[in-house]
């Protein structure tokens, strides 16, 4: 019998960083809720590397990975566990990744790690739902502007017109 993971949401939702566009972890931080060493984690994909295409992994390019480090101020201590280009995974990678360990806390972890990305994904898909219709109301906001207006230009020009016709006839009964 499996017993419960007990790891907060937020340790593992502060670990999942956007990289390439894409909603990723890195390959020390799941080592370290899978209780497993860095090292022995990159072993396992590298013998299984056919079932990691790279939308499922990718290592780092030095590149981004020196941008990486400078965005996330990293001690000396995090520096020394980053001293290799690590390997990110995605979503997918990560779901792979319970097949590749084979033990039952990296796959509780992996369920718990794959609902939050799920989770993830529905507040993103909330907050464009939202953002969609506040620039609807925004569009419907700025015709009311305009016909505002325009409301007000007739006016102007119903004003003037007054103001420049001669007095006209009066109409009704004469004394």
């Amino acid at each position: 019998m499996k017993k419960d993971i007990i790891i907060p949401n937020e340790i593992i939702s502060n670990k999942i960083y956007l990289i390439r566009n894409q909603k990723v972890m890195l390959d020390r931080d799941l080592a370290e809720l899978y209780q497993v060493e860095t090292k022995r984690l990159k072993e396992a994909v590298r013998r299984n590397h056919n079932r990691f295409p790279e939308d499922f992994m990718f290592e780092l390019t030095k590149e981004e990975f020196k941008n990486w480090r400078t965005q996330f101020a990293t001690s000396n201590a995090d520096k020394m566990g980053l001293r290799y280009v690590p390997m990110v995974f995605t979503e997918q990678g990560v779901a792979m990744l319970s097949s590749v360990l084979k033990s039952d806390r990296a796959i509780a972890v992996n369920i718990k790690i794959i609902r939050i990305f799920t989770k993830m994904r529905d507040l993103l898909s909330d907050n464009l739902s939202l953002r969609l219709e506040i620039e609807d109301i925004k569009k419907k906001m700025n015709n009311h502007d305009k016909n505002i207006e325009l409301v007000f230009s007739y006016l102007d020009e119903l004003v003037e017109k007054k103001e420049n016709s001669s007095e006209r006839s009066k109409i009704g009964y004469k004394k």
